[in-house]
C-alpha cells in the first residue's frame, strides 16, 4: 500500500531510476517482440539507452523539488534518444516536465495531468501517429489516470493500479489495432517498455523490491541484482546495497528523506524504497563505509553487499576491445561554406563511400545500434556550414535525425533516407552550385528512386504474408517487406531480387556484409549479371553486421 501523499524531486528521480532498471533487466525480451523475425530489433534496447541517459542527467545533481527533477529526467531523455521508441519516450518526459512546471511535490491529481500533457506532445511529435503503438498505451493510461485522480484526488495507491491494470489491458488489444503485431503473434514492444518504466514506479512508491516486479513477461533472460552500465567512464568505485530493518522508535519518513539526501551527497544512482518496516538501500559511492554508518544510524542492516565497480569493469574489458573514450561536447563551428552533409553509417565500406561523396561527418549506427539525438546534434555542430543535408539511413533514425535539426542553431534538411543504398543515392545527386530547395528536392527524388533487397536471418519461428520461417532460416525483404525465405543465402538473394527488378532498371548494386567473402559476392555478382543482361552489376564490400547483402537496384 502507498503511503505518499506527494512525489518530491528525490522520490520522482528513485522512480525514474527503477523504471530504467526494470527496462534494463527486461531489454532482450522486449527487442524480441519485433514484428519483423529479423536480428536488428531493438525497440527494448533504444528505450533503456534512452533512459539510462535520463537518469545520468537527474543524478548529475539533488534535485530536491519535482519539477527541476522532471526537467533534467526530460533533458537527459532528450540528448539520449535513440530510435523511434527513444525519441517518443523523451517527448513524454517533456511534456511530463512542462505540465509540472512550478510544482515543487507532486500529488496525484498533478502527476495524471502531467502523464497526459507527455501523450499529447508525444503524438504532436509523430507526423503520422499510429494507434496500436506506445502512443496509444500512453494516452490511454493518462486518460483512464486523470478519470481516478479526479475521483479521489489524493490516492496513490488507486492512481498507481489504474495505471498498471490500465496500461496492460490496452497493451494486449494492440495486435487488434496493428495488423503486423497480430500476424507476428506479438504485443507493441514500445507500449511494453513503457509499461515496465511504470511498473518501476509502482515498485518504488510501494516499497517493493523493483528486482521482484510482476512484469507480465517471460523471463528469458538473467535476472541481476543490480544496473551497471561499465561501458563508460565510472563516476564511483564501488555499489552498495543493504536493507535496514528495525529502524528506531523514533524514526519518522523524514529521517528516511535526509538519508537519501545523505548518500546523494556522497554518490549517485541512489534508490531508498521501502518504508520505516523495512527499507532496500542502493547508493554507487567511493566511501561504502560511510553509506553503511548512515544506515546504521536508522536501523539494524542485513542483505550487505558491496560490488567493486571497477574490478568488474577491468574484467569486461578483458573480455572484448576497450570503448572509445568519449568525445567532449562539440563546439558550435561557424560557417566557412554554404553546404555540408551528415550521414550515418554503419560497416567501414559504406563510412568509406560517404567520406569520398564528400560527407562532412559520418555518425556510426544503423541496424544494431540507432544513434543518440544528442550523437547527431554533435555531428551538426562539427560541420562548418550554413545548410546542411542529414542522411539517417535507416528508418529507425529518421525520428531522432528530425530532434536534432530542430535543436541545431543551423539551417538543416533531413532526407528521410531508410537505409544506405538510399543515402549513398542521395549524396551523390547533391550539387553544390544548387540552391537549398532545389538539393532538397533532387536528393529525396534520387533516394526515393532506389529499390532494395536485403538479405539477413530469422531469430524467431513465425509467418508473414503467408511465408513459414523457422529461426535461423535466411529471409529476403523488399524495401523492408518480408518475401521470401529459405536454407541459402545466394539462393534466397537471387529469388528476392525476382520480384526487385524490372525491365526498366539500369543500375544494380550488390553491397555485400560482414559475413560474406568477396568470392562469394563476386560469384552472386556475376549470377544477376546472366540473370539481368539490361543492367549493369556490381559489388562493393559495405561491411554491414547482420545483413549478408543490401542490394539497391534503380
Amino acid at each position: 500500500m502507498i503511503q505518499f501523499k506527494t512525489i518530491d524531486g528525490l522520490l520522482l528521480r528513485d522512480m525514474a531510476v527503477a523504471g530504467a532498471a526494470l527496462l534494463e533487466k527486461n531489454r532482450e525480451a522486449v527487442d524480441a517482440l519485433n514484428v519483423f523475425p529479423v536480428p536488428d530489433g531493438d525497440t527494448g534496447t533504444n528505450m533503456s539507452l534512452t533512459m539510462q541517459s535520463a537518469i545520468r542527467e537527474v543524478n548529475s545533481k539533488e534535485f530536491l523539488r519535482a519539477d527541476e527533477a522532471a526537467s533534467a529526467l526530460s533533458k537527459g531523455a532528450l540528448k539520449g534518444a535513440r530510435g523511434n521508441s527513444g525519441v517518443i519516450t523523451s517527448q513524454l518526459f517533456r511534456g511530463f516536465a512542462k505540465a509540472l512546471k512550478g510544482i515543487e511535490k507532486i500529488t496525484p491529481l498533478q502527476f495524471a495531468e502531467a502523464l497526459g500533457k507527455g501523450a499529447e506532445v508525444a503524438y504532436k511529435a509523430v507526423m503520422k501517429p499510429k494507434e496500436g503503438t506506445i502512443l496509444t498505451v500512453a494516452r490511454v493510461v493518462a486518460e483512464d489516470a486523470l478519470k481516478q485522480a479526479r475521483k479521489d484526488p489524493d490516492d496513490y495507491e488507486g492512481l498507481i493500479s489504474v495505471m498498471l491494470k490500465s496500461g496492460e489491458a490496452i497493451l494486449k488489444k494492440t495486435p487488434d489495432m496493428l495488423p503486423a503485431l497480430k500476424q507476428a503473434g506479438v504485443v507493441d514492444s514500445g507500449g511494453r517498455g513503457l509499461m515496465l518504466i511504470y511498473q518501476g514506479y509502482a515498485a518504488v512508491l510501494r516499497g517493493e523490491d523493483v528486482n521482484l516486479a510482476d512484469t507480465g513477461m517471460d523471463e528469458e533472460t538473467e535476472s541481476t541484482d543490480d544496473w551497471h552500465d561499465l561501458s563508460r567512464e565510472l563516476t564511483y568505485t564501488y555499489c552498495v546495497q543493504f536493507d535496514i530493518h528495525r529502524f528506531r522508535e523514533d524514526c519518522d519518513e523524514h529521517d528516511l528523506d535526509s538519508f537519501r539526501r545523505r548518500l546523494n551527497r556522497i554518490g549517485d544512482c541512489v534508490t531508498v524504497t521501502g518504508d520505516l518496516t523495512e527499507a532496500k538501500v542502493h547508493v554507487h559511492t567511493d566511501n561504502p563505509g560511510s553509506a553503511l554508518e548512515y544506515g546504521v544510524e536508522l536501523g539494524e542492516l542485513n542483505n550487505i553487499k558491496v560490488d567493486n565497480l571497477a574490478e568488474m569493469k577491468r574484467a569486461l574489458e578483458q573480455d572484448q576491445a576497450p570503448a572509445a573514450p568519449e568525445e567532449e561536447a562539440a563546439e558550435e563551428q561557424e560557417p566557412n561554406k554554404p553546404y555540408g552533409m551528415v550521414a550515418v553509417s554503419l560497416g567501414a565500406g559504406f563510412t568509406t563511400f560517404f567520406r569520398d561523396l564528400g560527407v562532412d561527418e559520418v555518425v556510426e549506427g544503423g541496424q544494431t545500434m540507432n544513434p543518440a539525438v544528442d550523437d547527431i546534434l554533435s555531428a551538426l555542430k562539427r560541420v562548418p556550414a550554413e545548410h546542411v543535408f542529414i542522411l539517417p539511413n535507416n528508418g529507425n533514425v529518421i525520428f531522432a535525425a528530425n530532434q536534432a535539426a530542430k535543436m541545431s542553431k543551423k539551417d538543416v534538411r533531413v532526407i528521410p533516407t531508410k537505409n544506405m543504398a538510399m543515402g549513398i543515392a542521395a549524396a551523390i545527386a547533391f550539387q553544390d552550385d544548387q540552391d537549398v530547395e532545389k538539393n532538397l528536392a533532387a536528393m529525396s527524388e534520387a533516394a526515393e528512386h532506389v529499390k532494395t533487397a536485403t538479405v539477413t536471418y530469422a531469430i524467431r519461428d513465425s509467418e508473414y504474408n503467408g511465408i513459414a520461417i523457422r529461426e535461423g532460416d535466411i529471409i529476403g525483404l523488399h524495401n523492408g517487406q518480408i518475401e521470401f525465405s529459405g536454407p541459402s543465402i545466394h539462393d534466397v538473394a537471387l529469388e528476392t531480387l525476382k520480384n526487385v527488378v524490372t525491365d526498366e532498371d539500369e543500375l544494380i548494386t550488390v553491397y555485400f556484409g560482414a559475413d560474406i567473402t568477396e568470392a562469394e559476392a563476386e560469384a552472386l555478382t556475376a549470377e544477376l549479371a546472366e540473370a539481368y543482361p539490361h543492367c549493369d552489376v556490381e559489388y562493393h564490400n559495405g561491411g554491414q553486421p547482420l545483413y549478408y547483402y543490401l542490394i539497391s537496384v534503380e
